[in-house]
């Protein structure tokens, strides 16, 4: 049970309305059950009843269209404390579309930007001038930049990250390790020399997804939350929830449990590091 006095921060959550705009990433029929609506509306009564006091929406789609949209969000609705949104950061022009998102309903919400780096066919993207620039203006906007990577791009994360000293890394999904393989290397040494740098943050997200989603127990994830707790330390690990895409394989509730479960160890300052200092200060929520 939450106590009436903790402070629950969902730093990692997604909403979308297939009436608005397709999630063309959410193919083929094991992410069937996702092909639906999902509104905050929905999320709303499962965030009360975990306790969950402030949220971070995430973006889901590359187009210029939906951060303006999760902005709005956040102007109606005391739940949503930031918005990690998307610009093209290859664009001319970085600087000018964020204080223009800025200037938008809602715009003092934008806390952080992402992209699909996952999807990029080139392992390198990241380290491309024109993406250099386009982080470079996100650090001079004081935002965060989520990295949505897999492992074999942990590399080139690491590099960014070390190019950019000023900007804030926030790593989304511990970065995707191969839990159904249950393999730690190499993922675990990259995520080390990931969080060797003091301006990347971890989010303790993602991870039922990453297990086998009808089998997994908590202990299939010790291993990787405890990387992630060795490298990064309480207070620069932040819990996440990922809904809706959590659920193809826990409940909202369950996934919060389960964190507690990997952090059961922690002394109470670090719980609640866990799961709302290191998500306020890096966000500013």
């Amino acid at each position: 049970m939450t106590s009436s006095t903790e402070r629950i921060v969902d730093a990692h959550h997604h909403v979308w309305d297939l009436s608005v705009r397709d999630q063309d990433w959410i193919t083929g029929p094991q992410l069937a059950p996702l092909r639906r609506d999902f509104l905050l509306a929905d999320l709303l009564p499962e965030a009360a009843a975990a306790g969950v006091t402030a949220s971070i929406v995430v973006q889901t789609v590359t187009v210029p269209d939906e951060t303006p949209e999760l902005l709005a969000l956040a102007d109606t609705h005391e739940l949503i404390a930031g918005v990690v949104g998307w610009t093209d950061l290859t664009a001319d022009g970085v600087a000018d579309e964020l204080a223009r998102l800025r200037s938008l309903p809602g715009g003092s919400a934008l806390v952080g930007i992402r992209h699909q780096v996952q999807s990029e066919p080139d392992p390198q993207w990241l380290l491309r001038d024109d993406v250099a620039r386009g982080l470079a203006a996100v650090a001079s906007a004081g935002l965060a930049y989520d990295l949505v990577v897999t492992p074999s791009q942990l590399p080139a994360a690491r590099k960014a990250a070390a190019a950019h000293p000023g900007l804030t890394f926030v790593l989304d999904h511990l970065g995707k390790p191969p839990m159904v393989r249950g393999e730690l290397e190499p993922w675990a040494g990259w995520v080390r020399k990931l969080a060797a740098l003091p301006n990347v943050v971890g989010k303790l997200s993602g991870m039922v997804t990453e297990a086998d989603w009808d089998h997994w127990q908590v202990s299939d994830l010790c291993p990787y939350a405890d990387v992630a707790l060795d490298a990064f330390g309480p207070t620069r690990l932040m819990y996440g929830s990922d809904w809706p895409v959590c659920r193809l394989a826990a409940t909202y509730a369950e996934v919060l449990d389960t964190a507690r479960e990997l952090t059961a160890s922690l002394s109470a300052p670090e719980r609640t590091a866990v799961f709302s200092g290191t998500a306020a200060r890096t966000y500013g929520t």
